[in-house]
């Protein structure tokens, strides 16, 4: 639009006409910022103006709601500076001017004085300064609005006086229209919002109300902006819509009722024209029909969208009005001549595409196609429909009928546009000529079907391009072209198979079959008819029909050598297959069947000829020596499922099975009363969902291509079966496998024969095998139960499993005979043969000599099972050699057993745990010995141990008196029996004693037949005791008994009991100067339990002389830290090897006294016979430094005496020991 803002301008006209120029061009230079109300956001604009001569016809009369007409702004022009011309004419013209304002209630206006030198020099007398005649206007018309009157000094000149006085000007005048603007757009959109509030009131017409709001739209369009005043026509379209809808729900409006005439005028869109208007004309008289309100109202929103340079927002919105209209078309119950809005919408389609092509180049339109294609599908949608009504589309002439039908659409389209008469590519000239003949609609519909296949295809919308290739191939099929219809019925399908549409996957076949019927295409058509005949989607009668197709062809008996090949899962799918026996795996020659579960997808039953499964046969991966190493060979499942994803052509594909949809539920609520609008479904994840597939390679289900042919080797191991009759649903066939040679067996392929139809299952996947083995004898030896107890019968059991080995009479077992482990002699042992659940037993014939066992076997069969059952009897060694720690010591004999199968001897190995272990030990008392025995029972079983005996093998005169009460004694399990003997002896005890223990064990409850013998042998050395200590406790001086914290004496006397031995004089004496044979010993206290603390020195060192009754007594004060019944200090005596003795221990460093120590230690040794302090705490094993000693420096050492050889008195000997106070405090309160 061209309209401007209308400012009138009264007073001097010259004066205004030659400053014209000039203002028109200045005022839109600089932008104005606009503040509008209710918080819309501010926006700048350029202000430009029509500036008339001010009339009162041009004030707006009351009522007159005309914003394009108004005017905003009223100006005076006057270069008045002569005080009498002012006061004569100038002033009541303004008074006149002003009143007339007045009277209409225009409050915008402005008085506008020139001031120039020619005028002051025409009239110099009666000139008054310029700053009069401003200030007489302004107190006569401006007394409360000063800056209502303006001053234009020097308009004409170039200074800068004069520029600073236009640019002040120019922004009163931007300021006063920005005002007059703001006021009388609000107070006319308070106007119309009142008026649009009175809706629901009767007589309110929707067209007067349209005709005010497009008022605004035109101002806003008026000021340049385009995005507001397209608001306007959005919200008008919105409400009209909104009405449509409520009609349809029952709700009517009375002015609706002029848009439910018939339609009579279908000439489509206008978009060349800024404003239409003759239908503008029809809605503001009420004759508008809904097609003349719906294209004049889109012709205004794309002019406006175009001015925002938004073409392709125009074609979004197209598309969505033409499907919109032919909707609001139904629900207003509008009558319309058939095919009159096919023409409608093509027409608008194109008019559409043309508008958007003079506003963009070819590249543009290339680059932005996915815009535009909606509308060119739509347009080719439309046109075929047309050309169906109009007898155009069929391989027959139109008759006359069709030619009167098409005469009355082309007169709905009216006289051509006067835009669009020089055109040779109009919409109304293309449709007028595609209607006009056969070949011309087709060469127009051709053209609109690959332009829009292209563009879709160039934006990678594969799917809508093919669905356009579908209509086109019903196209082709309508003109009797079925070879070109097919091509596009394949990529069709191929679609909707890749993603799952089931509907138009069945409606598509079924063309599919048709077009390969009419080509004569027999295997392609018999494949078509077999997917036809198993899918649900049809009724049962289409599906017997395409049935009986195939069987037509199958009974025929022409051509007995050329069969037709189909693909197996069109006609019956495999979902189950079982092995018998379930471990899939049989020895050679033994019978295996298979059963299959085939899922009949056939309508009616179907006789089978022959039903065959091929079997690859692979011998590296049998063997016969599978069976030996069974729990290394893969084992094969014996049920196999297949899923009908996957069970009719190898591995799953993953276009076979897409994701699954995640749907969601939309509900529209209206936002006054939250009342449902409409609901829908919404899927979320369409980016998974809606992906191509199209680069994968399908299934051969889906497809309506034949398998390639499968050739039957003659001679091949197959399964076969004859006559079979499949029932729809579910069948079971039974077969039964080959399995004479070993090896692995797989099933590779399905064959199903029905005459001359072969149905084939190319690959049977998973992976289906069986094994056939052929195992060698096989010989185990297991304990009968865990675990075998040395010293009692057990039972063995011994199963053989005879392989193809077929033991013949007089078979038998070689035994070896050893000493550890005899066999016992049974004559209730059988035998006992097992094969195939049955069981058979008979006697064990057991032959035994000096060295061998012969078990004779009785005659068996291939691949059976022989038990029997030996009992034998492992020998307990004895002696201390034997194992002896914490869990049963384990013994392995070892026997070879001859086998009549093999030449080479069969080591058996058992492992027998002996059920005791034994531990001897050494009491003393003072020189009286006791020998005490533990035996302890590691099995799990509980023992009777009776005749519990102790004998010495060396020395007759020694005695072992029994101080054991019981003849019997019960040993349980995981517990322990402990014997003692005392040692009794005539003139010397000996220094070792050579034992043995023996006693007689039988399981409990057992009879006296059943014990056992259990022998023990062990050594003791040393046992005489050398010497005796004995330790005194003083209490302090004046002191009845010890007190804690007060030091006491602790005197400590060392007794040798015996003359020396001759091994120990040789060992460990020494000569001293009396002659007499002296040995060192060093005694030790210490108190682990810390109830004492040694003060002063804790060890020192002994001479002592090797002669009986020799004494020795050592002074140490301790000092007792509690009170009560304490125990002795620990004592210990230790043997103190000079440095010139063999060094028979290894030092320990950590028990190494200092070096320092040492000279002092040696020197008290050589000087006298005394004692010496030793710093030394806990078992001192070495006296010396360690690192002298790793030099290879003979040094001191210490030695224990064996168990025995020290009886100390006051081992287990206690003190009382006295609180250090005695004072006791009574505290008593009296109330």
């Amino acid at each position: 639009m061209e309209n401007k803002p209308i400012v009138t301008c009264a007073g001097d006209q010259g004066l205004f006409t030659s400053l014209y120029t000039s203002l028109a061009q200045q005022l839109p230079r600089e932008p104005m910022e606009w503040r509008r109300t209710y918080g819309r956001a501010p926006k700048m604009i350029h202000l430009e103006a029509n500036f008339v001569q001010f009339k009162e016809e041009l004030l707006p009369k009351e009522g007159n709601k005309a914003l394009l007409t108004f005017p905003f702004l009223h100006i005076y022009w006057t270069d008045c500076c002569d005080t009498e011309v002012y006061k004569g004419t100038v002033k009541e013209d303004m008074m006149r001017w002003q009143n007339s304002l007045r009277a209409h209630g225009s409050a915008d206006w402005v008085i506008i004085v020139v001031e120039t030198n020619d005028t002051k020099k025409k009239n110099k007398t009666n000139i008054l300064p310029r700053s009069s005649i401003v200030d007489k206007i302004r107190s006569d018309f401006c007394n409360k609005q000063n800056d209502r009157c303006v001053v234009l000094s020097d308009p004409l000149k170039d200074s800068s006086r004069s520029q600073e006085s236009w640019n002040s000007l120019l922004l009163k005048l931007r300021t006063l229209l920005l005002m007059s603007f703001t006021k009388n757009l609000g107070r006319f959109e308070d106007d119309m919002r009142t008026l649009r509030e009175k809706r629901t009131q009767p007589g309110w017409s929707f067209c007067e109300y349209f005709m005010v709001q497009e008022e605004l739209a035109f101002v806003f369009e008026m000021l340049q902006q385009f995005e507001d005043a397209l608001v306007q026509y959005d919200e008008l379209d919105a409400l009209f819509t909104q009405y449509v809808l409520n009609f349809g729900a029952g709700d009517t409006a009375n002015w609706l009722g002029s848009f439910c005439a018939p339609v009579c005028s279908w000439n489509g869109l206008l978009l060349r024209r800024p404003i239409d208007m003759e239908k503008r004309d029809g809605i503001q008289r009420g004759e508008a029909s809904l097609l003349d309100l719906r294209s004049y109202l889109f012709s205004r929103q794309c002019t406006l969208l175009i001015f925002l340079l938004r073409p392709w927002e125009v074609t979004q919105r197209a598309l969505e009005l033409l499907h919109n209209c032919v909707q609001e078309l139904r629900l207003l119950e509008v009558s319309v001549l058939e095919g009159a809005l096919d023409c409608w919408v093509f027409l608008s389609c194109l008019e559409v595409l043309h508008r958007i092509e003079g506003c963009c180049d070819q590249a543009q339109l290339a680059a932005n196609c996915s815009h535009t294609v909606g509308l060119w599908a739509y347009a080719t949608d439309k046109l075929k429909s047309l050309g169906e009504l109009c007898g155009l589309v069929s391989e027959k002439r139109p008759t006359s009928e069709d030619l009167n039908r098409t005469v009355d659409l082309l007169a709905g389209l009216g006289d051509e546009r006067p835009e669009t008469v020089n055109s040779l590519q109009s919409p109304y000239k293309k449709l007028k000529e595609a209607l006009s003949s056969v070949e011309a609609f087709e060469r127009h519909y051709l053209e609109l079907s690959h332009a829009a296949m292209e563009m879709y295809r160039a934006i990678g919308r594969l799917r809508s391009a093919r669905l356009v290739g579908k209509s086109l191939a019903e196209f082709y099929m309508k003109k009797g072209d079925p070879e070109r219809a097919e091509t596009f019925l394949q990529e069709a399908l191929k679609s909707y198979v890749s993603e799952g549409w089931s509907l138009p996957v069945t409606h598509t076949r079924k063309q599919i079959a048709e077009c390969q019927k009419l080509l004569g295409r027999t295997e392609d058509y018999l494949q078509t008819s077999a997917l036809l005949a198993g899918d649900v989607n049809l009724t049962t009668e289409e599906r017997k029909h395409f049935c009986q197709e195939i069987l037509t062809f199958a009974d025929k008996s022409e051509d007995q050598s050329h069969k037709v090949t189909l693909s197996m899962g069109v006609f019956s799918q495999l979902t189950r297959l079982q092995f018998r026996p379930a471990t899939a795996s049989v020895h050679s020659g033994a019978v295996l069947q298979v059963e299959l579960t085939l899922r009949c997808l056939m309508p009616v039953a179907v006789h089978i000829q022959q039903l065959a499964a091929s079997i690859h046969f692979d011998l590296e991966r049998g063997g016969t020596n599978g069976r030996s190493k069974g729990n290394q060979r893969q084992t094969n499942p014996g049920t196999v499922e297949f899923h009908q994803g996957n069970s009719s052509a190898g591995p799953p594909s993953s276009s076979a099975a897409g994701p699954p949809l995640e749907l969601d539920e939309i509900q529209d609520r209206s936002p006054s009363d939250n009342s449902l609008n409409s609901t829908g479904v919404v899927c979320k994840n369409t980016h998974l969902v809606m992906r191509l597939h199209d680069n994968i390679s399908l299934p051969d289900t889906p497809n309506c291509v034949s398998p390639p042919a499968v050739t039957i080797q003659e001679g091949a191991q197959m399964l076969k079966v004859q006559d079979v009759t499949l029932e729809p649903g579910n069948n079971s066939i039974l077969f039964t496998a080959p399995s004479g040679q070993p090896g692995t067996y797989t099933l590779r392929q399905l064959y199903a024969t029905v005459g001359q139809v072969q149905f084939v299952l190319p690959h049977i996947y998973p992976s289906v095998q069986y094994e056939v083995y052929s195992q060698e004898p096989q010989l185990t030896v297991e304990p009968l139960s865990e675990p075998l107890l040395a010293g009692l019968p057990q039972m063995v059991k011994f199963t053989l499993l005879t392989g193809h080995y077929a033991v013949k009479k007089g078979d038998a077992l070689q035994l070896s005979n050893t000493d550890t482990m005899p066999i016992l002699p049974s004559t209730s042992s059988n035998w006992m043969l097992t094969y195939s659940n049955l069981v058979g037993e008979s006697a064990l014939f057991i032959q035994s000599s000096e060295k061998v066992t012969s078990i004779s076997l009785p005659a068996t069969p291939p691949y059976h099972t022989v038990e029997f059952l030996l009992e034998v009897l492992c020998i307990i060694p004895s002696g201390s050699d034997r194992p002896a720690n914490e869990s049963p010591a384990g013994v392995c004999p070892q026997m070879s057993i001859d086998c009549p199968w093999s030449i080479y001897s069969t080591l058996l190995a058992l492992t027998f745990y002996i059920p005791f272990k034994t531990k001897h030990s050494l009491l003393s008392a003072g020189n009286r010995k006791y020998i005490q025995v533990c035996v302890q029972n590691m099995s799990d079983v509980n023992f009777t141990l009776a005749e519990v005996k102790l004998a010495e093998k060396q020395h007759a005169s020694l005695e072992l008196q029994s101080l054991n009460t019981k003849t019997q004694q019960l040993l349980c399990s995981k517990h322990s029996v402990f014997c003692l003997w005392e040692v009794r002896w005539k003139d010397d005890l000996p220094s070792c004693l050579q034992c043995v223990f023996s006693a007689n064990f039988s399981p409990l409850k057992q009879d006296v037949s059943a014990f056992k013998p259990f022998h023990y042998q062990f050594q003791l050395e040393r046992v005489t005791t050398l010497y005796s200590v004995r330790a005194e406790i003083s209490p302090p001086a004046g002191e009845q008994h010890c007190r804690s914290g007060f030091l006491c004496g602790l005197e400590v006397c060392i007794t040798r009991l015996t003359e020396p031995a001759e091994g120990e004089m040789a060992e460990d004496s020494k000569t001293d100067t009396d002659g007499l044979k002296t040995t060192k010993l060093m005694y030790e206290v210490a108190d682990s339990s810390s109830n004492w603390a040694v003060c002063g020195k804790s060890s020192g060192m002994v001479l002592m002389p090797m002669v009986a009754d020799a004494t020795h007594k050592v002074q140490i004060e301790v000092m007792p830290l509690f009170a009560g019944h304490l125990p002795f200090p620990k004592i210990k005596v230790l043997k103190y090897l000079p440095h010139t003795a063999a060094v028979a221990i290894q030092p320990d460093p950590d028990s190494c006294v200092e070096n320092d120590s040492l000279s002092l230690l040696d020197k008290a040794l050589d000087d006298q016979g005394d004692t010496a302090s030793i710093r030394s705490r806990g078992s001192v094993h070495s006296v010396g430094s360690g690192d002298q000693q790793q030099k290879g420096v003979a040094m001191p050492r210490l030695e224990p005496f064996s168990p025995g050889q020290v009886f100390n008195h006051s081992h287990t000997q206690q003190v009382l020991v006295l609180p250090a106070t005695d004072d006791h405090i009574l505290e008593v309160n009296a109330t």
